[in-house]
């Protein structure tokens, strides 16, 4: 039901996609290809639709964007500083994800990106709108969730090794310790 004679903001899902291998930690992005910061690379995302869920506003923008389906999504949280992106207020619902890097496949831009490509996190672009915040919260929230106790791991253990585990853990800590030092 619209709510007549209020104005809202407006409401988009973006995805964080990570792959981790045995010596690197990449991440997904796209180039924009229109304003607002067109060429300029950000995570695969874009608006809801009426009577989608975000969730599967997340799954759609990520396909049309980058061809890649099928990857375990969760929520990461809601970004909602008024003045994240130029054409208005628009909050965010971000979505976290990790795959194992022998299993991506090579990303295909469509939609309105540009270009479609892994980054390693060591070595990223000039992230668009507040996405360097999100890619901040995400690494927070990976190293978080890896460092579970085994037990807890074993559920991860169908899809990565304990070496790969240990190994994702050490270069998200790693990658945050830099952050904060370079801050």
């Amino acid at each position: 039901m619209a709510s007549q004679g209020h104005s809202h903001p407006a409401l988009t899902a973006d995805v964080v996609l990570f792959a981790s291998g045995p010596d690197d930690l990449e991440v997904l992005l796209i180039q924009r290809d229109a304003p607002p910061f067109q060429d300029a690379w950000a995570f695969p995302g874009g608006f809801v639709d009426i009577g989608e869920s975000l969730e599967e506003a997340a799954r759609r923008e990520l396909a049309e964007e980058t061809s890649i389906r099928g990857v375990p999504l969760d929520q990461l949280g809601a970004f909602g500083d008024p003045e994240r992106d130029p054409r208005g207020h628009v909050v965010t619902v971000a979505f976290l994800g990790l795959i194992p890097s022998e299993v991506i496949h090579p990303p295909e831009a469509g939609s309105d990106a540009a270009q479609a490509q892994w980054w390693s996190v060591d070595n990223l672009p000039r992230l668009a709108f507040d996405h360097a915040r999100i890619l901040t919260c995400a690494l927070q929230q990976l190293r978080q969730e890896l460092a579970w106790s085994l037990e807890e791991a074993g559920l991860l253990l169908d899809t990565f090794t304990l070496a790969e585990l240990r190994a994702a853990g050490e270069m998200v800590a790693r990658v945050l310790r830099e952050q904060v030092s370079g801050s």
